[in-house]
């Protein structure tokens, strides 16, 4: 059995643009904190991050406190929109509505969803009987939720959306999934 507890990022700072390099908001900080309080005793034996510093940032303190590497998986990035939108929602929705549908220089949901879950199915296969963490992002996280639960949609995405940070934690027996779970942070 595998527990992997998906980690949110915490609240970023949006007046940044850099998707890459978007630090935490104090608040977000301080919300990172709480992540290892919550998962502190959750006798995790691996990490796992987004390369984005939002990402890192988020479980850095539990990495120091736990005495873990933080594996760097890029296949857990998020969505590349390509240039700022600032009609974000109508994107999202567009994208909800056809997961093929993408403009130029981003990437549509079943590529997100493709590589995310394809780079969760390698941790699957290597780490048996393991608490994992997996440090992500919203849209990046509702695809894989999406895989195992199609009737996730836009409306449960734009619930989610403001939930920054949040953890579900999947269990998985022999590559399936047989519960989730989301924890309050």
């Amino acid at each position: 059995m595998i527990k992997v507890y998906f980690v949110r990022h915490a609240e970023s700072d949006y007046s940044i643009h850099d998707d890459y390099n978007r630090p935490l908001t104090r608040k977000g900080i301080s919300d990172s904190e709480k992540i290892t309080d919550l998962l502190i005793n959750k006798n995790i034996n691996r990490i796992f991050s987004s390369p984005y510093k939002r990402s890192i940032d988020t479980i850095v303190h539990l990495a120091d406190k736990t005495s873990l590497k933080i594996n760097i998986i890029d296949d857990f990035r998020e969505r590349s929109i390509g240039e700022w939108l600032e009609d974000f929602n109508s994107f999202s929705r567009k994208q909800w509505e056809d997961f093929n549908y993408k403009t130029q220089n981003s990437e549509s949901l079943i590529e997100v969803q493709k590589r995310n879950v394809a780079a969760l199915m390698e941790i699957l296969k290597a780490y048996d009987n393991e608490n994992i963490v997996i440090a992500t992002h919203g849209t990046a996280l509702s695809t894989i939720i999406n895989y195992y639960n199609n009737d996730f949609g836009y409306e449960d995405f734009e619930k989610l959306r403001p939930i920054m940070p949040y953890v579900i934690c999947f269990t998985f027996m022999e590559g399936t999934l047989i519960d989730s779970e989301v924890i309050d942070v």
